[in-house]
């Protein structure tokens, strides 16, 4: 015992191998169930059940079942081993028409000598039921040539209520008599089910014994200054049991997958680029793209365009006049889109549609450089578009891009970046397609083959920037541009098994499934880069 200030206090040490089940199973150790079950082991061959030793004692088997864990938790006593057995069991309206007769057979017993009216009948409590089984079984007839109405008369003058009999077979423990298919039938008009019943094989243990001595599972400061510590048996430290899990934070999928993607550009030597800026002129984000002005997707209909403020005040002005020539009366070996290109339309303020328009101003930065150096950007980040909001569509979702400048990169460089990339994301069978996009040419959509989904699945879009957009912003003639891009939540969906974007990001996220997804995958079985053009 210690005092501090005239204040009693209590050691408690700590228990890794003590949990609530043993500690309730040693209180219930010394009730009576656990005695009992001791001393009925102790004279039978073998061992005994504990279904039957529950149906014989006259108690609940639940609480026989806590007798024995409580008996295996002191050590070596018993030997308990699980077991499964299957029954059949009557639901409660089986059950009631086990005690009551069948629907069929109480419509039959209630329609008289002279019949009755089928609308009568219906309003019956088996009338509904009853009546469609006893026409089935022929048991009752229905005459509609009355004046008042249909009315419905016997066939016959008395019936074997086979269900309910059947019922009663299984409530006496005889279901085995019934055939399966009347087994079936009856489950079929759920009367009947299976139950699974667990019980334990009880035998005894190698340090057997009908007396019980309670394990200690404190060392009380009493127990030390009387020594009687010495004499009391205590419970076994439990080294392999598991701790409780510390409360603690936890990363959302989209955002450990983010971190991943990020990981792997910087492996290979990437720089990201500055991504902070989600309202952009509508002039970086598609006509230093080469992307023109009447094009589909700058309509209302697909972006979502600024009021407050409309319009972008400070772009580059040579650069602009650049790009204006280009789209308009061509350049460069262009002969452009020959139309009347317009400085107010690229004013226009936007949430941006793709994170190449911060591409595009990285290789523009990159471009005022002299002489001309190398880079390899990446980024990750928020776009906007007005989507239809589906299962796998958002207004909002994260682009992830990368983007190598260098001198003649050619389509074969592309792909042997994207094999190097996405082989470090597990993706090692690849095949490219041709594809269309109004700034890079060539282009190719890339796919996957998904094991699990078995079959080919669209993971990305590349190909190099076309002279176009490189040659305004006053990179080398010999300088090429490859680049590719791919949704953030798509790879995160195929990942973690959603199927439904919504339950990713949004209002309907459930947060146990932040809490529940794995740490980390691991896979040890070992992989061959293989790509494919198609």
């Amino acid at each position: 015992m210690a005092t501090r200030s005239g204040r009693r206090f209590r050691f408690r040490f700590p228990r890794p191998g003590l949990n609530t089940l043993s500690a309730l199973g040693a209180a219930m150790a010394d009730g009576p169930v656990a005695e009992l079950l001791l001393q009925r082991l102790e004279a039978a061959d073998g061992g005994l059940d504990s279904a039957e030793f529950a149906t014989q004692l006259g108690v609940e088997h639940q609480a026989v079942v806590g007798a024995v864990k409580s008996l295996q938790a002191l050590g070596e006593v018993i030997e308990a081993e699980l077991r499964s057995t299957k029954r059949w069991e009557l639901t409660d309206e089986g059950e009631e028409i086990a005690r009551e007769g069948s629907h069929e057979a109480r419509v039959f017993h209630s329609i008289p000598a002279e019949g009755l009216a089928q609308s009568e009948l219906m309003r019956l409590p088996s009338g509904k039921v009853g009546f469609s089984k006893a026409m089935s079984n022929k048991w009752i007839r229905v005459d509609k040539s009355a004046a008042e109405g249909p009315r419905v008369f016997r066939v016959v003058d008395k019936v074997e209520d086979e269900v309910q009999r059947r019922l009663q077979l299984v409530q006496g423990g005889q279901a085995e008599e019934l055939g399966e298919k009347e087994r079936s039938e009856l489950r079929k008009r759920k009367l009947l089910t299976v139950v699974t019943l667990k019980t334990y094989w009880v035998s005894k243990g190698s340090a057997f014994s009908t007396r019980i001595s309670k394990q200690e599972a404190e060392l009380s400061p009493e127990m030390i200054s009387s020594g009687s510590w010495r004499d009391r048996p205590f419970k076994s430290y439990n080294f392999a049991a598991r701790g409780v899990l510390p409360d603690s934070g936890h990363l959302h999928p989209l955002l450990k997958v983010r971190s991943q993607f990020r990981q792997i550009f910087l492996e290979m030597g990437f720089t990201e680029m500055p991504t902070d800026n989600f309202i952009e002129s509508s002039f970086w984000n598609f006509d230093a793209l080469f992307q023109p002005q009447q094009h589909p997707a700058r309509d209302q209909h697909d972006t979502f365009f600024l009021r407050d403020p409309a319009e972008a005040l400070q772009l580059p002005m040579d650069y602009v006049q650049r790009v204006k020539r280009t789209h308009s009366q061509g350049g460069y070996g262009s002969q452009g889109y020959k139309y009347n290109w317009k400085l107010d339309e690229a004013r226009k303020n936007l949430l941006r549609t793709h994170t190449t328009a911060a591409s595009a101003r990285a290789l523009y930065r990159l471009a005022q450089k002299k002489p001309f150096t190398p880079a390899k950007y990446f980024s990750i980040d928020r776009v906007f578009r007005n989507e239809t909001l589906d299962a796998t569509h958002l207004a909002e979702f994260h682009q992830i891009e990368g983007v190598v400048a260098d001198h003649g990169l050619t389509l074969g460089h592309l792909m042997g970046v994207l094999r190097e990339f996405f082989s470090k994301l597990g993706l090692t069978q690849l095949r490219f397609k041709p594809a269309y996009n109004p700034y890079t040419e060539p282009s190719m959509e890339v796919f996957s083959y998904h094991p699990g989904l078995k079959k080919w699945v669209e993971v990305g879009n590349s190909g190099i920037f076309r002279p176009e957009m490189l040659l305004p912003m006053g990179l080398p003639e010999n300088v090429s541009v490859i680049a590719w891009g791919l949704s953030l939540e798509r790879p995160t969906m195929i990942k973690y098994g959603i199927n439904n974007i919504r339950e990713l990001v949004g209002h309907k996220v459930n947060l146990q499934m932040v809490y529940d997804s794995p740490l980390c995958r691991l896979d040890t079985e070992p992989k061959t880069p293989q790509t494919q053009a198609a």
